[in-house]
């Protein structure tokens, strides 16, 4: 025995038997699912499998879920690789589980590299290589089909995207598109995806695009996917013109796919409760909103240093100005620009000032002036206060006359908050339109008039 764990062929209870353990939601069962099966029972004599329950998933957050419990224990026992299929519930099973079935070894796809690492104490680990290319061909005879994300882009969002996208069912990132290859292929080969430079190739491998580009590609890149009849997802800003943006939800109309604006904010389960909560009347009449976000950033980053298309308002302006038009609307009778200029004209610090006939509203951001950062909604009963990081918002209040009178409210936001996006995106896909209202058409097309204007401003 070693570290608590047999070596494969050792004798146990009078029999030679190399036991293998994995884990997995197994939704809308796919030939990555399979081969994932196939070579954890090629790794023993005795395949146990564990399928989670949708509580589980949920807990763990998984998000989009279809098939039942039911239908996906079936699939996995269709597959005809697993000797004894078991159900995960619950945080901490596995550990119990690899004691109770004396498993000598735990498996599961290399998207989960490093995180088992812990069950080494109790068994050998291994990860087994990720399927690049997933096919829904068995899914599509059910009218159920794995759509295929493309990537545009391989930035920081783009690194944060794909972990993401790993929790929402029904997704699978097929591969990443930059026209510099090296930049292509470290990219590819970290997240073990498919590594494209030509723009064609990479259409033709892929169901959706998601653009994670520079802002000034992105006019571009999303007329370019939606002619090739492709759904889109782009990063926010979308664009940087309100005739672009017309132009382009026009165009995905007529081509039948969807355009999403990727502002996470926006599909965020606790900023929806607090908008619930502002727009009930609890606070009365919404007479002010007070939005600000800033970070500092490293002088040499891109969005310090690109001359046209950096500065803060570019860079963080969607997030603050999204509370201002869900709450007081598109059609502001006034706005103005006030910033802080560094040496090279970028705005390091920005604050946009907004007059409705019925209130005000202040959007503040920067990338070189630090502030406190909240969420203020003021009305004629009370006010609400979310505190930095709002934008993730988890926890906020509502405050009234009486300062002993305080309403507390919460809710979970989990990871990087992607998940939430593509999620509804997905769903959009699929035919519900139930979460357009959470950033409408109309939406998207004023922030780009809103970034027009600043960018006019700035250059006059």
């Amino acid at each position: 025995m070693i570290a608590g764990f047999k070596i494969q062929g050792e004798e146990h209870l009078g029999r030679i038997m190399t036991k293998v353990i994995t884990y997995g939601t197994f939704d809308l069962f796919h030939e990555g699912h399979y081969r994932l099966l196939q070579r954890a029972k090629a790794l023993g004599d005795y395949l146990i499998v564990g399928v989670t329950t949708e509580a589980y998933d949920k807990a763990r957050g998984k998000l989009n879920v279809v098939d039942s419990l039911m239908t996906r224990i079936e699939n996995v026992k269709k597959a005809g690789f697993a000797d004894e299929v078991i159900i995960e519930e619950e945080l901490g099973q596995k550990i119990n589980d690899i004691k109770k079935f004396q498993i000598d070894i735990f498996t599961v796809g290399s998207d989960w590299a490093g995180s088992f690492d812990y069950l080494m104490d109790y068994c050998k680990v291994v990860y087994l290589e990720r399927t690049k290319n997933i096919s829904s061909t068995m899914l599509r005879e059910k009218n159920s089909c794995i759509q295929r994300i493309g990537i545009i882009g391989t930035g920081r969002i783009a690194q944060r995207f794909i972990p993401e996208a790993r929790l929402v069912s029904g997704v699978s990132t097929q591969g990443v598109y930059n026209p510099h290859i090296t930049s292509a292929r470290r990219f590819a080969d970290k997240w073990e995806i498919n590594a494209y430079t030509d723009l064609e190739e990479f259409y033709s491998a892929v169901d959706v695009v998601y653009i994670a580009s520079p802002h000034e590609t992105h006019y571009e890149y999303i007329r370019s996917a939606l002619n090739h009849g492709k759904h889109v997802l782009c990063e926010k800003p979308m664009v940087l013109k309100k005739a672009q943006a017309e132009e382009l939800f026009e165009l995905a109309r007529e081509k039948k796919k969807v355009l999403f604006e990727g502002i996470k904010t926006a599909y965020c389960p606790g900023f929806h409760k607090l908008l619930g909560v502002a727009g009930s009347g609890t606070v009365g009449m919404i007479r002010n909103v007070e939005a600000c976000f800033t970070k500092l950033e490293q002088e040499n980053s891109r969005e310090l240093t690109a001359p046209v298309y950096g500065g803060s308002f570019l860079e963080l302006g969607s997030y603050v100005m999204l509370p201002i038009l869900k709450l007081f609307g598109k059609d502001f009778e006034e706005i103005r620009f006030d910033t802080i200029k560094g040496e090279n004209g970028l705005d390091l610090f920005t604050k946009a000032s907004l007059c409705y006939p019925t209130g005000v509203a202040t959007a503040t951001c920067g990338l070189g002036v630090k502030s406190e950062g909240r969420l203020l909604i003021a009305g004629t009963k009370g006010y609400i206060v979310a505190e930095a990081p709002w934008w993730k918002t988890s926890y906020f209040e509502v405050h009234y006359e009486n300062p002993g009178e305080v309403d507390k409210y919460s809710e979970r936001f989990l990871g990087d908050g992607l998940r939430y996006e593509i999620s509804d995106f997905l769903s959009m896909i699929n035919g519900n339109s139930s979460s357009e209202f959470k950033l409408t058409r109309g939406e998207s097309v004023a922030l780009a008039g809103v970034m027009e204007r600043f960018m006019e401003e700035r250059e006059g």
